[in-house]
């Protein structure tokens, strides 16, 4: 859709309208004029000033629709990491939620530390595991389904329709290591769950002191699949825990944080973390050849190659 749909006239009247209704069934009342602080091609979100404290309401085009349904199925299993959205009409895909806090980015650079990714990472892997039920709900959304064993075949498909002059032969070479490492993956027989598919520091919010529910909430699932739970690690782990507080490439290790993440499926499967850890970086690294695959947009080949180069170097 275009950027300009968003600020039509009559669509935010109805939007405002739809707004308005729903403060009224919660019994709360605006102190001020909704504004609209960010306008994509994909979608819109608008602050909306309350008695009750700022309420974000937020739009996506019919593809991503299925967001407001997934947080719903994740909030009713996790709700003390998916804050319950106030509101929403699963129809249109439109959502009216609480303030969840300040995004962990900026609390991170005031820290200068990444310790909350501690607590950040072992609540996502338990809402994972508590999703593993809610799959086929999950499926009826809309929510894509990145099966990891069409992986190898989706990635020879995309470097062979790409040219010489935008995919390096080293990229392509690397096209013959994706079925070997998706069947490591897949001999430890974990099973598919939600994937958020974009876990970086933007999407995770830290709660008020005193607030209820966790410290640290997960929100943005517009992005997210059905599909193994390890292939999160490529943006959350090598995306940004590696690049540190700087910004620089592998200056944080990212073990201590992978083994957070594990040890909540350690405990499920009767194993141990360190049972698991070369499963995770198998995922880490085939998550951005996931991303490559599913995410690609032929207007846009640079963030694809990017993407390439993270799956076969670790680094863009």
């Amino acid at each position: 859709m275009s950027e300009t749909a968003w600020t039509d006239p009559d669509w935010l009247a109805t939007a405002h309208g739809w707004i308005d209704e729903r403060l009224g069934a919660l019994g709360r009342h605006r102190t001020g004029a909704i504004e609209q602080p960010h306008v994509r091609s994909w979608g819109t979100v608008l602050r909306v000033p309350t008695d009750g404290g700022t309420l974000w309401f937020k739009a996506t085009e019919p593809a991503l629709q299925h967001e407001a349904a997934v947080h719903t199925i994740l909030a009713a299993r996790s709700p003390e990491r998916v804050p319950p959205l106030l509101a929403a009409d699963l129809d249109r895909g439109w959502l009216l939620a609480a303030d969840a806090g300040r995004r962990l980015r900026e609390v991170v650079a005031e820290e200068r530390s990444l310790v909350r990714w501690h607590d950040a990472l072992d609540g996502y892997a338990r809402v994972q595991l508590a999703s593993r039920a809610d799959v086929p709900a999950l499926l009826a959304t809309g929510m894509p389904h990145h099966r990891l064993d069409d992986l190898a075949a989706g990635y020879a498909d995309l470097v062979g329709r790409l040219g010489d002059d935008v995919v390096e032969p080293r990229l392509r070479d690397a096209a013959d290591r994706v079925g070997p490492m998706v069947d490591r993956l897949a001999s430890y027989g974990i099973e598919e769950t939600v994937q958020h598919d974009d876990l970086h520091d933007g999407q995770v919010f830290v709660a008020p002191d005193g607030a209820p529910g966790a410290r640290h909430r997960l929100l943005d699932w517009g992005d997210a699949c059905v599909s193994h739970p390890f292939l999160s690690l490529a943006v959350t782990l090598l995306g940004v825990v590696a690049w540190g507080v700087d910004d620089e490439p592998g200056s944080e290790d990212v073990a201590p944080y992978r083994d957070t993440y594990l040890a909540p499926f350690a405990a499920a499967l009767g194993t141990s973390v360190a049972a698991l850890a070369d499963a995770a970086d198998l995922g880490a690294r085939l998550g951005w050849a996931s991303r490559a695959v599913n995410g690609h947009v032929d207007a846009d080949p640079a963030s694809t190659v990017s993407r390439l180069r993270m799956y076969a170097d670790g680094r863009p």
